[in-house]
């Protein structure tokens, strides 16, 4: 049944992004073929016109007109179905079909031609944003090692059931959710947690499908079928949070609830008042005089002037390293009073340092360094890497001998005649040496000197450089509330957040944790207030799409958490972050003056149209200057 359920999920997912992928396809072939109708349509409308009863001219434009316009005017016919007539949809209809009764038939292509290509840049970004299940599908086991009475075959994780006995072994991923019966190892959790430092297991603890085992060979009891697990609710949690993602209403629809009433009915009026009340005045003229103004009322200067400058803003912000899906984007962030930031591979570089050196009974630090050293010189785990760059001074390999692995435990050797041994917890009391630090939270490496608690070491991350430079400034942009989700252990956790500065913190959880956490903040926010998050792991995925605006980094970033992010930083650097604030307040401050500037000319130019004294092409030219000033104001924004 587990495989059944699972198997059709994956198969709805891919179903969908076909879909999605051939309707895109569509829609760009139709852009194609109506800016092919148009161009020609446009050089040789002399010729076309002239043909009998203009054939040739209707036989052009009309199949444009409706390939370009078909949602638009399906969509305002279905609004007036529902009692809903004022919306851009009802305008562009009313005034494209009022062109074609004036026989403008170029400008009414137009108008839809220029709007379809400004939704489908749209629906480009949001399509892309949408991929993140096929990025994670990548992560799933490919396969399980069941043990049963006739040996050890591979089999399809999704095969095996509630207490059957698997086997991993080292470089594997364990493919479903267990309790360890025999063996010990170190296993990577990064996948699932962030933590960045190897956790040791042993028998008895439980161990999650997605952690990759790294040293020893596991048994495990099967607790979980695969449908249920760990890997498998990544996957839920990603569809269902990007299910939740808030849309941003666009401009135009608010705009319009205003704007299309009062052309509606001031082009009523026009053509219906002034006959009556006006000598002689005739309806032919006073009706040709409403027409035009619809044309020119159309918001055609405003389809152009929009996505020009939030295209400029998206412009900019690549120049900086900084990838956005979508314009609208540039717009959420504008509201984000609330950034959540993952820990690792974040905010810290995912190289491990020694945070913290702690001696006990009469050593000092530097005793208690330099035998850490010694005794890890051989070694080639990354903790001792970090041990190593720590110490200043030179290593004299000539004292040291007798090295030893001990797996599952540490390391041991004889430093200038002194046995030195250094590992976890558990050597400690398989050596029955005495202390009383059982409880010490983090990644620490303990150490005796003949038998004698000398001390422990603490291991973490790398702060980035520019991290501490990240907060503060955004602190400066009016961000109210900066806050990190971590798998990572609270000791690690609560150092990096006093350093950096942080509102808060959350550690030790699981990606289900994080979007609790998550859900708590967005719930917290005032209404209009938006919660962003920074991620890069695959742990992240799933807060990454449930946040108003997910932000990925996409240097060393995993292809999960890049796909479903909403922008991509391209450097990994977290100074990025208010340096995409700082684009979308400058884009916003634009866009704005382009949308002040193509309303005042258009209502200068409903004036001129309305006495008379404009007529339909120096409307046509004014939308044209509107465009072009539109588009050298966006350019400022990528040149700053």
């Amino acid at each position: 049944m587990g495989k059944h359920c699972c198997t059709e999920s994956n198969s709805s997912h891919n179903h969908r992004h076909e879909r999605e992928d051939v309707n895109l396809k569509k829609e760009v072939i139709s852009v194609i073929v109506v800016s092919v109708l148009f161009i020609f349509g446009f050089g040789f409308e002399n010729q076309l016109h002239n043909t009998i009863y203009s054939f040739g001219e209707y036989l052009v434009f009309i199949p444009a007109y409706l390939l370009a316009g078909w949602n638009v005017l399906m969509s305002a016919g279905k609004n007036i179905v529902k009692g809903k007539f004022f919306d851009e949809n009802f305008l562009m209809t009313v005034a494209t079909l009022g062109a074609f009764a004036i026989h403008k038939l170029p400008e009414a292509v137009a108008v839809m031609l220029f709007f379809k290509i400004g939704e489908l840049f749209q629906e480009l970004a949001v399509n892309r944003s949408r991929k993140s299940i096929k990025s994670l599908l990548e992560i799933r086991p490919d396969y399980a090692n069941l043990q049963d009475e006739d040996g050890i075959k591979k089999v399809n994780p999704e095969q095996v059931n509630i207490g059957d006995f698997i086997v991993v072994k080292p470089g594997e991923k364990i493919p479903l959710d267990g309790e360890i019966l025999e063996g010990d190892s170190q296993v990577d959790t990064s996948a699932l947690t962030g933590e960045s430092v190897p956790r040791m297991v042993r028998k008895g603890e439980t161990v999650l499908a997605g952690m990759i085992n790294q040293t020893g060979v596991l048994t495990l009891k099967v607790i979980k079928l695969f449908a249920e697990s760990s890997i498998t609710r990544i996957l839920d949690l990603v569809e269902n949070a990007s299910s939740k993602k808030a849309s941003t209403q666009k401009f135009m629809s608010k705009f319009a609830q205003y704007y299309t009433p009062i052309v509606v009915f001031t082009s009523l009026a026009v053509a219906l008042i002034p006959p009556l009340l006006i000598a002689n005045a005739s309806h032919g003229e006073w009706v040709y005089r409403a027409l035009v103004l619809l044309v020119i009322s159309c918001p055609c200067g405003l389809v152009i002037s929009i996505p020009l400058g939030y295209f400029g803003g998206v412009g900019r912000a690549a120049k900086k390293g900084i990838l956005v899906k979508g314009a609208t984007y540039l717009d959420s962030l504008l509201q984000v009073k609330t950034i959540v930031f993952d820990k690792t591979g974040t905010l810290t570089k995912g190289v491990f340092q020694v945070m913290d050196i702690v001696p006990y009974n009469d050593f000092t630090k530097e005793e208690l360094l330099a035998f850490a050293v010694g005794v890890e010189t051989y070694s080639s785990h990354p903790i001792a890497e970090s041990i190593r760059q720590a110490y200043e001074g030179e290593i004299d390999d000539s004292i040291i001998d007798n090295y030893q692995e001990l797996a599952g435990y540490g390391v041991s050797a004889i430093i200038d005649g002194k046995r030195v041994i250094a590992g976890n917890d558990k050597l400690l009391h398989q050596e029955n040496i005495s202390h009383d630090t059982c409880n010490v939270t983090g990644t620490v490496v303990h150490l005796a000197v003949n038998n004698n608690y000398a001390g422990y070491i603490l291991i973490a991350d790398q702060i980035k450089e520019d991290a501490t430079f990240a907060i503060s400034r955004l602190k400066e942009l009016g961000i109210e509330k900066t806050v990190m989700l971590t798998g990572d252990n609270k000791v690690i956790a609560s150092e990096i957040a006093k350093k950096l500065g942080l509102d808060s913190y959350q550690a030790e959880l699981l990606p289900e944790d994080k979007v609790t956490a998550l859900e708590n903040l967005i719930h917290q926010s005032k209404e209009k207030e938006k919660v962003a998050v920074v991620g890069d792991g695959i742990n992240d995925a799933p807060i990454i799409a449930r946040a108003d605006v997910g932000m990925a980094m996409g240097g060393l970033g995993s292809d999960a958490a890049i796909e479903t992010a909403d922008i991509v930083i391209m450097t990994d650097a977290p100074s990025k972050v208010p340096e995409a604030i700082e684009v979308a307040r400058k884009t916003h401050h634009i866009v704005w003056q382009n949308i002040v500037f193509a309303l005042a000319v258009k209502g200068l130019f409903i004036i001129l149209g309305t006495f008379g004294v404009a007529s339909l092409w120096e409307a046509v030219f004014a939308d044209v200057g509107v465009a072009l000033v539109a588009i050298f104001n966006a350019t400022r924004i990528i040149n700053q």
